[in-house]
This record gives C-alpha cells, sequence and structure tokens, in this order.
C-alpha cells in the first residue's frame, strides 16, 4: 500500500513530483563539468601559461599558440594519468583500455572547458579584433573571474551565506589573481 502525501499547507511551497527538482542532464552535465578541480586547474594552467608566454613574446597568437600547446600536453597527461589510475582501482572491471580512456576523458575534460574562455579572448587578439596587449589582460582577467565563479558556485553547494561564497570565490580567484601580480611585477 502506497502512502499518499497530503496536500502541502496553505502559502507553503508545493513538492516537486518526483525527478522534477532534478537539472537537466546537460545542464548537470555542464554544472559538474564547471566545477570540477580539472576546471580549476586548467584556468590556473591558462593564466600561468599567458603570464610566461606574454613576457618572452611580443603577441597574442604566440601566448594563444604556447597556452594551446600547454593545455594540450596537460590534458593527455591527465586522461593518460586518470586511466591508469582506473585500471588499477578497479581490476575487477571488464573493458580494458578503452573503458579505462573513455572513463579518463571524461575525467579530464574540465581541464579544457573553463579553459576554452580566456583562450578564445586570445584568439580575437591574434585574429586582430582585439589589440594584443588588450587581449592578454582581458583574457587574464577572464580567467580570474571564471575562477571567481566557480568560488562562489562550489561554496554555495555546501552553504547559502553569502559570505562563504564570497569567502570561495576570493580564494579560487586569488590562484589567478597572484598569477596576474606576477605578470605585473615582471613585466614591469
Amino acid at each position: 500500500m502506497t502512502h499518499d502525501p497530503s496536500p502541502a499547507a496553505p502559502g507553503a511551497a508545493e513538492p516537486l513530483p518526483p525527478g522534477g527538482g532534478a537539472a537537466a542532464p546537460g545542464t548537470a552535465r555542464l554544472s559538474t563539468f564547471a566545477t570540477s578541480a580539472e576546471g580549476i586547474y586548467g584556468l590556473i594552467i591558462v593564466a600561468g601559461m599567458i603570464v610566461v608566454s606574454r613576457n618572452l613574446t611580443a603577441s597574442s597568437g604566440e601566448a594563444l599558440l604556447s597556452v594551446i600547446a600547454t593545455l594540450l600536453v596537460f590534458f593527455a597527461a591527465h586522461v593518460y594519468a586518470a586511466a591508469v589510475s582506473w585500471m588499477a582501482d578497479h581490476p575487477e572491471r571488464d573493458g580494458g583500455i578503452g573503458s579505462a580512456i573513455r572513463h579518463g576523458l571524461h575525467e579530464s575534460l574540465g581541464l579544457l572547458g573553463l579553459a576554452a574562455v580566456p583562450v578564445l579572448i586570445l584568439f580575437l587578439g591574434f585574429a586582430g579584433v582585439l589589440h594584443d596587449a588588450f587581449a592578454v589582460w582581458m583574457a587574464l582577467g577572464a580567467d580570474v573571474l571564471l575562477l571567481a565563479i566557480v568560488g562562489w558556485v562550489i561554496a554555495g553547494t555546501r552553504t547559502p551565506s553569502v559570505w562563504a561564497r564570497l569567502g570561495g570565490a576570493l580564494v579560487t580567484a586569488s590562484f589567478g589573481g597572484i598569477l596576474i601580480a606576477l605578470k605585473a611585477l615582471i613585466h614591469h
């Protein structure tokens, strides 16, 4: 016998139907992708490479090439490490190297996802849509802003406190901010 819950009290929110509160599959995947450790790590790699490459080169195109090459190497290394680790942790699973690589790809996609925004901005500098120096600084600013947003969202999954969310945003953004400060000190 099933128990039918009583209707909500007047003025109270109606209970959600089963599955009604779940995010759409694409939204849930994007949220997981955007708040992954790999997403944060990808943004930090991009900021670091922009700082280093821009101080050694004169164009956003060269910075873009350096960032893309570094991201791809880190992505490949991360896929490999995740696949090997998965095989070691799950020896009972059948599926071999193909399953392990699929797992590694799934685990590592966050590294490229959020990094696409500052990479796109660098591309706009390379294409001449933005001035080189402006593109570099804008890419760094977007990187820090994305880090702050990720910190805010992650803290929000744990607490509704605005102060905790601000703290999460500040701590996460500080990784990019530190790299920007280093760029300013090294460049000037």
